[in-house]
């Protein structure tokens, strides 16, 4: 069970998309001076060596974030978050920061951090990063259950990050149910979805399933390397944004458009409203 590390997958341009909308989030919830908090529910390590073993092998990373390194002309929302990773990678060379590393830089002094992970690995180096951080708390716990019993937070403000793995089928039906459950407890908050394109109709079929809980208000943003699905590997990356800013979908929309032009070419992109609010 748990065998997925995402230090194959470190900077990919799955990495890309999930990135730079916990960026865009959690820029905004940072204008007001009222603190949030920010919860995730597989937080992996948090921090990445890129000359590693598992990221040389895949080499997932030049097509992610190595891509827009290279790149000139980005929209602000992309350039906001390369800018930030190079801040990481300056202090750290050759590492690529985890949404945990993220979250934790754009945090400010009276915001907090609520951290899970289960593999055993990945949760002893997660502590260990944060160790000195008193904003953060990190538990090496099934993250629905826990973040379940953490929401909703005492200042009514938070961002919840839920982003599996998806390597168990059974994972796609399961964060449905969980995600019902957070949202019973937490209707303001705002929860930031990840999802792969690997299996469409498995995918599908999830979406579908969170579009007829009856939550209001879902934004939802894709890139695809292709339009067929078909091909093996994960041939698109998502993510599903419930309660969004009212700016995200024309800031994320500006950046995905981009990607598919100027980087990845031939595939396609989407920024809809998805359930109305």
């Amino acid at each position: 069970m748990l065998s997925y590390r995402h230090a194959f997958h470190a900077g990919n341009y799955a990495d890309v998309i999930k990135h730079a909308t916990l960026v865009a989030l959690i820029d905004y919830l940072a204008l007001k001076d009222k603190p949030f908090v920010y919860y995730e529910t597989h937080a992996g390590a948090g921090n990445y060596d890129l000359a590693s073993a598992e990221a040389t092998k895949t080499g997932e990373y030049q097509q992610g974030f190595a891509s827009l390194a290279r790149a000139s002309g980005l929209p602000d929302c992309l350039q906001r978050y390369v800018s930030l990773i190079d801040t990481c990678q300056q202090s750290n060379p050759g590492h690529y920061p985890g949404s945990p590393r993220i979250a934790s830089l754009l945090a400010r002094q009276q915001d907090q951090l609520r951290l899970c992970e289960l593999h055993s690995a990945d949760s002893q180096k997660l502590a260990s990063l944060f160790s000195r951080d008193k904003r953060v708390q990190c538990f090496a716990h099934d993250g629905y259950e826990k973040i379940i019993s953490l929401l909703p937070p005492a200042c009514r403000r938070g961002l919840v990050m839920i982003d599996p793995s998806y390597e168990v089928k059974t994972e796609y039906l399961l964060l449905v149910r969980q995600l019902e459950k957070m949202v019973r407890r937490f209707a303001t908050g705002i929860y930031a979805i990840w999802y792969p394109v690997v299996d469409e109709r498995r995918t599908e079929d999830m979406l579908d399933a969170i579009a007829n809980t009856g939550i209001k208000n879902i934004q939802r943003f894709e890139l695809g390397l292709t339009r067929d699905h078909q091909q093996p590997g994960m041939t698109a990356t998502g993510m599903l944004i419930i309660n969004p800013p009212w700016t995200l979908k024309d800031t994320l929309g500006e950046s995905l458009r981009w990607l598919s032009t100027q980087v990845y070419t031939g595939g396609y992109w989407r920024a809809d409203q998805w359930v109305d609010e």
